[in-house]
C-alpha cells in the first residue's frame, strides 16, 4: 500500500464566490439597464414622431383638448365594445 496524498485543488471561499456573484449582477444589471434605455429612446422618439401634425396622434390629442367629456365618452364606448367581443 502506498500512502500517497491526493490534493484537491483549493475551493473558493465565501466572501470569493460573493464576489463573483455580485460582479456577474452587476454586469446583468448594466445589461438590462441598457437595454430598457434603448427601448425607451425609441419609444420616446415614436411618440415624438406621431405627434407631427397632421399626424393621426396630433389629431387625437387636438380633439381631446377641445371636447375631453365627449373623448372620454368615445373611450368609453369603444372599451365596451372591445370588452363585449372577448
Amino acid at each position: 500500500m502506498s500512502s500517497e496524498t491526493f490534493e484537491t485543488p483549493p475551493q473558493p471561499g465565501v466572501a470569493e464566490r460573493a464576489l463573483d456573484t455580485a460582479t456577474d449582477m452587476s454586469r446583468t444589471l448594466g445589461e438590462v439597464v441598457g437595454t430598457l434605455s434603448a427601448a425607451v429612446d425609441r419609444l420616446s422618439q415614436a411618440a415624438r414622431d406621431a405627434r407631427r401634425p397632421g399626424t393621426v396622434l396630433s389629431t387625437v390629442s387636438a380633439v381631446t383638448r377641445e371636447a375631453p367629456l365627449a373623448s372620454l365618452f368615445v373611450a368609453f364606448l369603444f372599451g365596451v365594445a372591445v370588452a363585449r367581443r372577448r
